[in-house]
């Protein structure tokens, strides 16, 4: 279940942290219109022009994100003394995103990407930037407003690196050692083929060709280029190293192994500043207790959320509220297997090795007793799989006039609660040739048992798992509630 996604996507606004954003900067601007017709001055078509728009792009649109998301941001970058400039920080600003670490340069543009955009297809791009080196003064600029934002403290610093300037390899190592010092984690989106500059970061969020150029490996060589990953990270001492591959998802490589997170995009209609996306949603579940798998599986979520959209648009907090208990209702159906999706589920927990905990039972009128019961049972291990008498079997156990509930109802009931990570019904009079196939690491029954009389305690304790017995809420039962429905 994703509550405690939910819950801390809920707490962003409330936390007052502070993340700072340090890169490149630049105008979005989309011209939209439609084409109806090929210009007979040359072969290309003539865009009716509808409307125009512009949107903070590059660095500004990761500020955008966090801002969205409910965050309070600082940025630092570049523009210049121009028109474009002034549009972009006021676009920044009405974000509400500090603005005041802004450098403005004489010497250089605004950088500016111009899209012309037929429907929800660009017909072509016009980018608008110098390609001239930032001087000794402009760096030292930089760095001196870097300087003064780090006094303040943030939780987390973002680089993104558009290759556009504001991160020059001295730039990014001063910057990595400043926060190293003052104990901020440190968090960026690469650009190049050369990521000596980011040594020490906590972590990197390269896409899949930036890594494969960075590695020097095939793109289409999905193995090698995790391998090539796995070494990328141990060479630059990163904490973790996250790989996002579009419609693959992302790929999180940290010192025990390599973990795949689906995508989670339904529809696809523009992937631009999804990796802004993704390194905003990760920063912020990182400073508020996410673990990093965790954490990437929230940016993956707001990832696809945006995704969906033409052009380069910021999530939103309530997006993502919307977007997980929606994910949530459909994966809490999710959770009722069949034996084959459950040896799915069990391989890859066991392969993440998480502590696999089993119980049974036929759960008839779900009450107080039960969800507490679950509760505690969840707390033996990592993952609680539950095994549900069929209706048949429960009606073998308790009498013709039970179950009370049907069978699918049960199940949906119980995939419901947080403690329960899969449902699977079993119509054999015991669970024990299901216990085989699930082998879990932890049996749990009630206290109402011995150990001796738990069915498939002796074959779990064979394989170096045990016998978990839990207290019963007194007073509570199915068979109560039925009495006094009755009376």
């Amino acid at each position: 279940m994703n509550s405690h996604l939910i819950d801390t996507v809920r707490q962003f606004n409330l936390s007052q942290k502070t993340i700072l954003v340090i890169g490149d900067i630049m105008l979005d601007r989309y011209l939209m219109g439609n084409v109806n017709r090929i210009s007979p001055e040359a072969p290309v078509p003539v865009v009716l022009l509808k409307h125009c728009e512009d949107r903070a792009g590059g660095a500004a649109n990761v500020a955008a994100n966090l801002s969205g998301l409910g965050l309070y941001t600082e940025i630092i970058g570049c523009i210049g003394e121009d028109d474009t400039g002034s549009i972009l920080k006021k676009i920044i600003a009405d974000s509400c995103i500090n603005t005041e670490n802004i450098f403005v340069s004489k010497f250089r543009p605004t950088v500016s990407k111009t899209r012309v955009m037929s429907g929800n297809q660009q017909i072509v791009r016009i980018d608008d930037e110098s390609a001239t080196p930032f001087s000794i003064d402009e760096n030292n600029q930089i760095l001196n407003n870097v300087t003064k934002a780090l006094t303040k403290k943030p939780a987390i610093v973002i680089l993104s690196d558009y290759a556009k300037g504001v991160l020059s390899d001295n730039s990014c190592k001063t910057i990595i050692e400043k926060c190293k010092q003052l104990g901020i984690p440190i968090i960026a989106d690469p650009k190049g083929r050369d990521y000596s500059k980011y040594k020490g970061a906590n972590t990197l969020t390269p896409n899949k060709k930036e890594t494969a150029e960075a590695c020097a490996v095939d793109i289409h060589d999905t193995e090698a280029l995790l391998q090539a990953a796995a070494q990328l990270k141990a060479k630059l001492e990163l904490n973790f190293l996250a790989v996002t591959r579009g419609e693959e998802g992302i790929s999180l490589i940290d010192d025990k192994q390599i973990q795949h997170i689906p995508a989670t995009a339904k529809k696809v209609f523009d992937v631009s500043g999804a990796g802004d996306t993704v390194i905003a949603t990760l920063a912020a579940g990182l400073i508020h207790g996410l673990n990093p798998h965790d954490a990437l599986q929230l940016a993956n979520i707001a990832a696809g959320i945006v995704v969906a959209k033409v052009g380069t648009v910021p999530v939103t907090q309530a997006e993502l509220l919307r977007a997980l208990v929606s994910e949530d209702g459909q994966s809490q159906a999710d959770k009722i297997c069949d034996r084959t999706q459950l040896a799915d589920l069990v391989s890859q927990w066991k392969a993440n090795h998480q502590k696999i905990v089993f119980t049974n039972g036929c759960f008839d009128l779900l009450h107080a007793g039960h969800v507490t019961y679950l509760e505690a049972a969840k707390k033996t291990g990592d993952k609680l799989i539950l095994g549900l008498n069929t209706d048949r079997s429960v009606s073998v156990l308790k009498g013709p006039t039970r179950p009370v509930v049907h069978e699918g109802d049960r199940a949906r009931v119980l995939a419901a609660l947080a403690s329960v990570d899969a449902v699977i019904l079993f119509d054999e009079d015991t669970p024990l040739q299901l216990i085989d196939a699930i082998r879990p690491d932890v049996i749990v029954k009630g206290d109402d048992y011995t150990e001796e009389q738990v069915v498939g305690g002796t074959e779990v304790k064979s394989w170096g798992g045990s016998v978990k017995l839990i207290p019963l809420v007194q007073g509570r039962s199915t068979s109560n509630i039925i009495r006094k429905m009755n009376s």
